[in-house]
């Protein structure tokens, strides 16, 4: 090893470094003590383990020393062994070794039994200017002494130990401070990033904040920036960082320090920083700068004095300030919900690119394959493509295969714990990294964070400040969730017109489990049920008519809060308000899809063996028989569909009666074609109770079902007016569901007639329709519509492209319909025997393709342009 090649040992933070000198041995407790001083400073202290040990490997504690910044010996009785053909012990060779120019502290412990030649050691460094001389007695008093000589030196010495006069200009600094670290690993996925950054910070914004939660990469996003707007600050580029100063008043001289300026006391720091940065193109990057966001307003009066610096911060927290560009550092992308997890999908995302290139550097070797990238895909979206939990995930694969790692974040977070020792403390492990913001945080405002656990995903306003009665934050939810939204605790978005707000998984986890510890989760959970019950009794008589669109958006929004809220329900016993919930959004799951996941909770309901209303029993066998209808018709759905007709009635519900026998006849058609006379008779009189009742919705799905009885009876004239009835019951009422239900049959049914031109247009509208209500289903069912059209057409390749994207649909919901309820299969079939390259290119181009793109696709050309404006809100 020669001088000009030694190791490179640093910290990724790029901290003072404080090397430690002593014996081992004896000293054991004192070294403790100087690494928990240093680390208590937010320092990175160097402990060389081998300086007094024989034949010590000089070059590579000579690294540690030169890239040092501050000497701390300790000394007591021993001098330290010498190693044959060597003058000195490691002891004092790492003296000699440390610059002459480096700040030294040495404490001396009290002692009448010194060594001879360590006596000489210590009479050699009282007489050095760079060193201060202190004794000391025990550990503990160790401990202080060196913090606050530390806090002394870095406020009065330290600049002047790097040379310089007061006036200097930042470029005499030394080679550490402030310079910009280099990364230590790949930066991936963060192009587009730094080039929009080095944009803003080319439009000479005076402060550019990178604003995001811990762990998002700010930090790192800060540092590629810089380093790639070098050319835009001819005059230099410094990096300050904030992550251990908590005190406002401190800012200035932190900045101060890092630039190189010296604070003597003879002008304010103020001034002298606005004197070294005056005509300079620089940037000052500040990074963490969320622990002292009061001190913001200090800015503006540096960057008033220094109009030529920009200064990129890095904060969980807004500043707020005069002249900020803020710009929101989003997490990685992760492979689209929508579309199944493939190889090639894996390789597009940068967040699995992340976990690829740390999971190679954990465990040699690994690599990305078709047989893992559904689990590493699966790990990204659970972690919503967050860096630093991407990365704590990668880590684990030295343990367990990503399958593995997969399967254990389904069930919690957890397993995210570093083991990496040089990265700060916060970022150990995801709780430490929430804990960092939390801290900052008052109690009001932790308390909500905390409250906010209760929430599923996404949340509005109106939810919050129902649940604050009698909760410390009472009243201050908007002012909260600001704070929260500042801190990057709570994001705030905009969907159909309406504020939400979210917690990322790991911070609802966390926010939960803080909830737990206090005792008060089933508390928030009771009332976050209450509110959702009200928000169900609001919305459910809209679900009908008129108001659907609206209602299936706003329930569409609440979801995961719906189904929060009805476990809850289910699990605390509250059966008879838990049934009155699932059915009064029976509309909405079937819109929704959402009827097996409502089966589950009936049937956990029914097992519960509690005393429960007759109407809360029909409603749960209700839910439950419903898919047996369809996937296992039988004798005992038939009779237990009539059990539910007969519950219903005796619980004075004649409405919900008369659609359980319509549920009973469609059962009896499912189950035989025997019965068909027994079941047209049975939706006859559903349909006639339900017109009389004034319940359009069931009456038209009803009419929907005698029309499809006519048209498997072979009758397709009163199969198709009984459609149009139905439409026109639908479309009087503002009933979009049925009105896209019954069109789309209906051009089915004309297409196989030969009535090509209806269809397609119909075919169309059904689509237009299902798009409003966010009608997964119906969307499929409209591609597939126009698929035929294309395919009866000879156009290979749009009939291809249209099948593949109603299929990712299907997939993505799970729908898989009979082929009774399929139109286009048989003519695309045939296409492919004539034309089947033509075919394979459109499924090829389908399987990728976006819905807006599929969409206009199907539509006319002059439809085309309105896509956009109907898919804002998908």
């Amino acid at each position: 090893m020669t001088g000009g090649h030694r190791p490179a040992i640093r910290t990724p933070d790029q901290r003072i470094r404080v090397f430690v000198s002593s014996t081992l041995r004896e000293l054991a407790d004192e070294r403790a003590a100087a690494r928990a001083a240093i680390e208590r400073m937010r320092l990175a202290p160097v402990m060389f383990e081998l300086g007094a040990r024989p034949h010590p490997p000089r070059e590579l504690y000579r690294s540690y020393l030169d890239q040092s910044d501050v000497f701390v010996g300790i000394y007591w009785e021993s001098y330290g062994w010498v190693a044959p053909d060597e003058q000195i012990s490691g002891l004092e060779d790492e003296y000699d070794l440390a610059p002459a120019s480096m700040p030294k502290l040495i404490y001396i412990k009290a002692s009448e039994n010194r060594e001879p030649r360590l006596k000489q050691l210590i009479a050699r460094i009282q007489k050095d200017d760079h060193a201060a001389y202190l004794p000391f007695h025990t550990a503990e008093e160790l401990q202080e002494r060196i913090a606050d000589d530390l806090a002394t030196l870095l406020a009065e010495r330290f600049d002047e130990s790097r040379g310089g006069e007061a006036d200097e200009a930042p470029d005499s600094v030394g080679p550490t401070v402030g310079k910009v670290p280099v990364p230590y690993t790949a930066t991936i996925g963060r192009e587009r990033d730094v080039q929009a950054v080095r944009s803003l910070l080319a439009a000479d914004h005076r402060v550019v904040s990178l604003i995001g939660p811990g762990g998002i990469g700010k930090s790192r996003l800060a540092i590629e920036a810089a380093l790639s707007s070098h050319d835009l600050f001819p005059d230099g580029t410094y990096f300050v960082p904030l992550e251990g100063v908590f005190e406002s008043s401190l800012l200035l001289t932190t900045i101060a320090y890092f630039l190189g300026i010296r604070d003597n006391g003879e002008a304010a720091l103020e001034e002298r920083i606005a004197h070294a940065l005056a005509g300079r193109r620089v940037l000052v990057v500040l990074d963490n700068f969320e622990q002292i966001v009061d001190a913001a307003p200090f800015l503006v009066r540096l960057y008033d004095l220094a109009p030529r610096a920009t200064f990129l911060v890095t904060s969980r927290i807004v500043l707020r300030i005069r002249g900020e560009q803020v710009y929101d550092v989003a997490a990685l992308t992760t492979p689209d919900d929508a579309l199944p997890a493939s190889l090639e999908r894996a390789r597009r995302s940068s967040a699995c690119a992340l976990f690829v290139d740390r999971a190679e550097a954990a465990k040699p070797g690994f690599e990305l394959t078709a047989e893992n990238a559904q689990a590493v895909v699966d790990i990204c979206r659970r972690l919503e493509g967050l860096p630093l939990a991407i990365e704590l995930a990668a880590a684990k694969v030295r343990l367990l295969p990503p399958q593995a790692i997969a399967e254990r974040l389904q069930q919690s977070l957890p397993l995210l714990t570093a083991a990496v020792r040089d990265l700060p403390e916060r970022h150990r492990t995801m709780r430490a990294t929430i804990d960092w913001s939390v801290s900052l945080l008052p109690q009001e405002q932790r308390d909500l964070l905390d409250d906010l656990g209760v929430f599923a995903r996404r949340f509005t306003l109106d939810a919050v400040e129902a649940l604050g009665a009698g909760r410390s934050w009472d009243g201050g939810a908007v002012d909260g969730l600001a704070a929260l939204i500042d801190g990057s605790l709570v994001k705030s978005t905009e969907i159909a017109g309406r504020s939400v707000y979210s917690l990322l998984a790991i911070v609802r986890e966390y926010a939960l489990g803080r909830l737990k510890e206090r005792g008060e989760a089933d508390r928030m959970r009771a009332a976050h049920a209450h509110y959702y019950g009200t928000v169900v009794r609001r919305l459910a008589p809209s679900l009908g008519g008129r108001g659907q669109a609206d209602a299936v958006a706003e329930l569409g929004l609440e979801l995961p809060n719906l189904r929060a809220a009805v476990r809850h329900l289910v699990y605390t016993d509250r059966l008879d308000d838990a049934g009155d919930f699932a059915w009064r959004l029976l509309i909405y799951w079937w819109i929704a899809g959402f009827f097996g996941e409502v089966r589950v909770w009936m049937l956990e309901l029914l097992e519960k063996e509690q005393p429960i209303t007759q109407h809360t029993r029909a409603v749960a066998w209700f839910f439950a028989l419903w898919g047996e209808m369809w996937q296992r018709p039988s004798e005992q759905v038939v009779a237990g569909l009539g059990e539910c007709v007969r519950l219903f009635a005796e619980s004075g519900d004649e409405d919900a009666s008369a659609m359980a026998l319509a549920a009973r006849a469609t059962a009896r058609i499912q189950f035989s074609s025997d019965d068909t006379e027994k079941a047209e008779a049975e939706l006859t009189e559903a349909v006639a109770k339900l017109h009389e009742l004034g319940n359009n919705w069931a009456e038209a799905i009803t009419l929907v079902s005698l029309a499809r009885l006519a048209w498997v009876r072979g009758d397709t004239d009163l199969a198709l007016r009984r459609f149009d009835e139905a439409a026109g019951v639908a479309h009087a009422s503002g009933d979009i569901f049925t009105s896209s239900v019954a069109g789309n049959l209906r051009a089915r049914l004309n297409f196989l007639r030969g009535e090509i031109a209806d269809a397609e247009a119909e075919f169309v509208e059904t689509l237009h329709l299902s798009l409003r209500l966010h009608y997964d289903e119906g969307v499929a069912y409209g591609l597939e519509g126009v698929c035929a059209i294309a395919a009866a057409k000879g156009d290979a390749w749009r009939a291809g492209a249209l099948a593949q994207a109603a299929e990712s649909i299907r997939h993505r919901i799970g729908v898989f319909d009979a082929e009774a309820f399929t139109v286009h299969t048989p003519y695309l079939e045939a296409l492919r025997e004539s034309d089947p390259a033509g075919v394979a290119a459109g499924e090829r181009e389908g399987e990728d393709m976006g819905l807006a793109e599929a969409v206009c696709l199907a539509l006319p050309e002059a439809e085309r342009s309105g896509v956009d404006a109907i898919l804002q809100h998908w």
